[in-house]
């Protein structure tokens, strides 16, 4: 049984989007490890401001078949994979890392190269996963988070109501 953490963002119908997306992740995988949800300006094209969050799922299948269930929880979502790679989404779901696997798994680069390089991603990995290490630096996302500049993206948490529960922390 794999640890994966998957990457959710959205900025169409953002809570409609995310909370679609949370259901049917709960409903392929079970219960989820949920981050706090950020809001963040969109990065590398104009656009409305995205939702983003880190969810950490289990799972015994193949990478390319939980690959296979993202894409059709995004297509149910109207994600729209005719424009251009940066731009609005309804829904993206990525997946970030899997166990300590560093490598190309069918089709997919783990672990993912925007968990470094992204605040909205590294921030809420950092969040739920603390003390796992990245499987090509050997440090914690705790230490890549206190290294990341923060001053090169903004975001900041955002009240969520999922099932009665407002997910993000510390509001």
């Amino acid at each position: 049984m794999a640890l994966i953490y998957l990457s959710l963002g959205s900025n169409i119908e953002r809570y409609r989007r995310i909370t679609a997306a949370l259901d049917a992740l709960t409903e392929s995988f079970g219960e989820l490890q949920l981050s706090s949800v950020y809001e963040s300006v969109s990065v590398g094209f104009e656009g409305d401001s995205f939702f983003n969050l880190v969810v950490g799922i289990h799972s015994p299948l193949a990478v390319g078949e939980v690959s296979k269930i993202l894409k059709s929880i995004e297509d149910k979502n109207g994600r729209d994979r005719s424009g251009p790679r940066f731009g609005s989404r309804s829904l993206d779901i990525d997946i970030l890392t899997v166990d300590g696997i560093a490598g190309e798994i069918d089709g997919i680069q783990l672990p993912r190269d925007e968990v470094l390089k992204n605040a909205f991603v590294l921030l809420p990995l950092a969040e739920i996963a603390p003390q796992i290490k990245h499987p090509v630096t050997a440090q914690s996302y705790s230490q890549h988070w206190q290294q990341f500049d923060k001053n090169k993206q903004k975001l900041w948490p955002v009240e969520f109501i999922w099932r009665g529960e407002n997910i993000t922390g510390a509001l």
